[in-house]
């Protein structure tokens, strides 16, 4: 027993005054961190593009996980309180945590069931029940564990380290922010990787399998630390308590609801004959305070929005930065960034200063001017949305077909469109914009080039896009209809290229490592994707003579028809006709609404969390984090209803009602935190020990009174 005690107490070192066990709490924290981020930032497109589900769907399964992950620390609460104390609730979630993630991994292995091997899954199904199942236990995992981490670490240190304690917190929101951030670099990176083992496709195995890895890394660390933890033994869970204390004053007032029984003060007073004065003085501080959460949801349902609805909006934006291309999941890496930069300057700049100027800049005041903030950064997204807007094609409606003309020819060349609804002129060697027709009225089409000229009837198919090849040939005019098979721009900022053999002979192509296999005279090749920001160069083999061009600059999201022209020496001559305009807006325009929303970030969540504190008695600081960690999931759920029930056609008029209801929402609390007066827990209970040193002393007294009266 001896020796187990020596042992014991050589293992409570310490570094630089800190409980050693600290640093491995602070690396499991930021493996966590890591993990969790850095799946949730490519989450959301592994839904769109391997999943194939739309904007709508996808966002909707991303806040609802979301949502889970922000319900679960109140069940990994009341584990550990209760039953199974921290130390065991952590390495059994964590455990759970690691298998959700590999599961998730396993499921965007693209190979599992792409049998036929041409690129995409046959069974979407298997993999759709696979990650969900994988999210469901991830969800569980982070949730149980929120809780429990941050308390445990605390718990590690003496009554005599406040000063420690407090500068442990700071280093364990900084290795959250440094988990996030780098994540939210390196995983977008592994995403954009090509890999498979049949077919290449994005690497989102790699993308969840690494979060995977770190998650089982913080696992082996936090057990590696094992013997140096001081464990607290689980002491039962305050939240039962308390909501057994509300229903019992409920049931009881209740009860009582009749004339003949008296009022009293506050409606918890009712739970008196069964609950001690000090926990219904308690009670009704918490509720206090929980009562003015009850508008703060809303700022989460915008603040979200940053990993669905903002990296979609990426998708449609131009990431090429000069030397670096950023990845539309990577702009989410500016809010760490600036929380890392902002949080300082805020602390030790801002709230000085507004202090000088003689303002009274009170917690509650810190919060309304958060959700302010966060309404006004998506007034911003909802700008750059409507300049997005501006640039995106107008693909044909129901009922409508659009045609573009390219004139292959060495003369100019007049199509008109039958019967009599307009006609077009085309010089040599270019091409048109698309032009929209009524499907039903297009009948037919008359081309003349040079003196000759040929009519033919059309038939187009509804809601599609056709491109006119004219061609002007020593005997006669060449008009034929391609169908192009587009009708949404390239996703993730790919480019659809395409070819149109203009040359006598025919022609095998191949543009960067993808071939086009053989093409006749006047023949076209199928679209194919190529990734932006790049110039590929474009091999023609003609009679056995490879002839080649540097192809310029491709854009993102563009679609172009090349055509072959002529070869000269060794050189190739192509034109360019532009199908679909590249993405134009760049995404350096999404920064202000990610500093804004930061902004909103710094004052609202720290404020919060620090006001919860102040106000709540220290044993009660659980049910508060509970509460708060409550608001962030019901915003997620607000985000499905309010997207779900909006019905909006129009992105930017989504952004601009979110901004709406959370200024009304702001201008709700504003009013609540007007009428709201602080109090100190601590003089309170302070007033309460008072009290029952009273009633004690008055019992004593008593007592000794009955003593001496039963002596005489």
């Amino acid at each position: 027993s001896s020796g187990l005690t020596l042992s014991v107490s050589c293992l409570q070192p310490s570094c630089f005054g800190y409980p050693l066990s600290i640093f491995f709490i602070i690396i499991n924290e930021f493996c966590e961190r890591f993990s969790y981020y850095g799946m949730r930032a490519v989450l959301v497109l592994y839904f769109k593009y391997f999943l194939q589900w739309d904007d709508n769907l996808s966002t909707a399964i991303y806040h609802t996980f979301v949502a889970l992950c922000y319900l679960t620390p109140i069940l990994g609460a009341l584990i550990a309180d209760s039953w199974l104390g921290k130390f065991k609730t952590i390495v059994s979630l964590s455990i759970v945590y690691t298998i959700g993630q590999a599961v998730m991994s396993v499921s965007s292995i693209n190979d599992l069931t792409d049998h036929n091997r041409d690129g995409s899954p046959d069974n979407v199904s298997v993999h759709i029940a696979l990650s969900m199942t994988g999210l469901i236990l991830i969800a569980l995992g982070t949730g149980g564990i929120k809780p429990c981490v941050s308390a445990f670490g605390g718990d590690q240190f003496e009554d005599d380290q406040e000063k420690q304690r407090t500068r442990f917190f700071s280093i364990f929101y900084l290795s959250i922010n440094a988990g996030s951030l780098l994540s939210t670099i390196i995983t977008p990176i592994l995403r954009a990787q090509e890999c498979g083992i049949h077919s290449k496709q994005r690497c989102y195995p790699l993308a969840f399998g690494v979060p995977a890895a770190l998650m089982a890394v913080a696992l082996v660390v936090f057990i590696v630390g094992s013997r140096m933890y001081k464990k607290v033994q689980p002491q039962g869970n305050i939240m039962t308590q308390v909501a057994k204390c509300i229903g019992f004053a409920i049931k009881n007032r209740f009860r009582h609801r009749s004339k003949e029984f008296p009022k009293r003060e506050h409606w918890l007073d009712w739970a008196s004959e069964k609950y001690d004065k000090r926990l219904i003085a308690q009670t009704k501080m918490v509720l206090k305070v929980l009562f003015l959460y009850i508008p703060l949801p809303m700022f989460w349902a915008l603040f979200d929005q940053q990993g669905s609805r903002w990296t979609l909006q990426a998708t449609t934006m131009d990431g090429n930065f000069g030397a670096i291309q950023i990845q539309p999941d990577q702009m989410q890496t500016v809010n760490p960034i600036l929380i890392i930069l902002m949080v300082p300057v805020v602390d030790g700049l801002v709230y000085p200063l507004i202090k000088k100027c003689k303002i009274n800049f009170t917690p509650l005041r810190k919060i309304t001017v958060g959700m302010f903030l966060a309404s006004l950064a998506f007034v911003a997204a909802a700008l750059v949305q409507v300049q997005i807007d501006k640039t995106l094609p107008v693909f044909p409606a129901a009922g409508q077909s659009q045609i573009k003309v390219i004139n292959l020819g060495t003369d100019n060349a007049t199509v008109w469109f039958e019967p009599q609804i307009q006609n077009v002129n085309v010089t040599s060697m270019e091409s048109t914009a698309y032009m929209t027709f009524e499907t039903s009225q297009l009948l037919s089409f008359k081309v003349t080039s040079g003196n000759k000229i040929t009519t033919q009837p059309t038939k187009l198919s509804e809601g599609s896009r056709y491109t006119l090849r004219v061609k002007n040939n020593a005997t006669d005019i060449v008009a034929e209809l391609l169908f192009d098979n587009v009708t949404s721009k390239p996703e993730e900022g790919n480019n659809l290229i395409r070819f149109i053999n203009n040359l006598p002979d025919t022609i095998n192509i191949t543009m960067g490592d993808t071939s086009f296999g053989t093409l006749a005279s006047l023949s076209a090749s199928n679209y194919n994707l190529f990734p932006g920001g790049r110039e590929y160069k474009i091999t023609a083999i003609i009679n056995s003579m490879p002839c080649s061009v540097t192809s310029k600059a491709l854009g993102f999201g563009s679609a172009y028809t090349i055509v072959i022209n002529k070869c000269s020496g060794e050189n190739l001559d192509v034109t360019y006709s532009e199908d679909i305009p590249p993405n134009t807006v760049h995404m350096a325009w999404q920064i202000p609404q990610y500093f804004i929303l930061t902004c909103a970030e710094v004052v609202f969540s720290v404020t919060g969390l620090e006001f919860s504190y102040s106000q709540a008695p220290s044993n009660m600081k659980a049910v508060l984090q509970a509460g708060w960690l409550l608001t962030v999931a019901v915003g997620n759920i607000i985000v499905l209803i309010v997207a779900g029930a909006s019905k909006l056609s129009e992105q930017w008029a989504e952004y601009v009602l979110f901004a709406a209801l959370l200024l009304a929402v702001c201008i709700i609390f504003a009013v609540m935190a007007y009428f709201y007066t602080y109090i100190d827990p601590s003089e309170i209970e302070a007033q309460l020990d008072e009290e029952e040193k009273q009633v004690k002393k008055d019992q004593d007294v008593y007592e000794k009174q009955g003593e001496a009266d039963s002596q005489m």
